[in-house]
């Protein structure tokens, strides 16, 4: 099963949601691979903490070798980096993910992350994609390889308005290139119910048929402290309340798509 985690608007948790529900699937003893795309890096920061300044292969390499034709190519597994966390691997993001991305359009290199996926399909149970917050070469990339896309929220009325154009770009990209794409729905994060405004925005989402995945996920400040141990809610603090939405909503994505 491959998940896309993706939003044209930054700052809505797509890093936080990629590697929470990886980080569960993983505990829950699914071997689990997490695709950075952003080249920000804030999934493998997230889940390599230090070591991820200090890299030897990422995915900058691996794009780099679909564009220099070599006798001898890496193998995909090559790409693949053991995270601290049992059964959960990464392919690591790196900054020169920007510089390549007009080099691979031109070249139109968007299949090679789905052939890279279906060559590591024997390896892994679930795949979890993180990606830029923009409609790129890698998100397209991303959309292409993966069975279906999960799209974070964040209760404001921008990111309501936002959604609309997203979901035709999702539509889009299935028409064209991936018919088996499905959103597999909307993850409301950082909700207030005490809060009126949210939960109006969510609401309406809900009343024009939407696909909003419950539980919501809670506004909470554990999150940051989540990030700066670079250790996901689970192992951080599986008793919060936040740990326990992240797991609510990974078993209700198995329960209803089996995987």
């Amino acid at each position: 099963m491959r998940r896309v985690v993706f939003n044209q608007k930054g700052g809505v948790g797509k890093s936080t949601i990629t590697c929470n529900l990886a980080a569960i699937s993983a505990q829950q003893g699914k071997r689990t691979l997490v695709v950075d795309l952003d080249p920000q890096g804030n999934s493998t920061q997230y889940l390599l903490g230090a070591s991820s300044d200090s890299l030897d292969i990422t995915l900058a390499d691996f794009f780099d070798q679909t564009l220099n034709f070599k006798l001898n190519p890496r193998a995909t597994t090559a790409f693949v980096v053991a995270t601290p966390f049992e059964r959960l691997h990464v392919m690591p993001s790196h900054p020169l993910l920007e510089e390549l991305q007009g080099k691979l359009e031109s070249r139109y290199k968007i299949y090679k992350l789905r052939d890279a996926l279906d060559e590591l399909a024997e390896d892994f149970d679930h795949v979890f994609i993180d990606t830029p917050p923009a409609l790129n070469f890698f998100t397209r990339s991303a959309l292409i390889a993966a069975d279906a896309c999960l799209i974070p929220f964040d209760c404001d009325e921008f990111s309501r308005k936002a959604l609309y154009s997203l979901l035709e770009n999702v539509q889009e990209i299935k028409s064209d290139h991936n018919r088996a794409l499905q959103v597999e729905g909307i993850v409301v994060n950082q909700f207030q119910p005490r809060a009126s405004l949210p939960q109006k925005v969510v609401q309406e989402l809900i009343d024009e048929g939407l696909p909003v995945l419950q539980p919501y996920l809670s506004a909470s400040v554990k999150i940051k402290e989540s990030h700066e141990q670079a250790k996901p809610m689970i192992h951080l603090d599986p008793k919060h309340k936040l740990s326990q939405e992240f797991v609510a909503l990974h078993d209700t994505l198995a329960r209803k798509y089996g995987a």
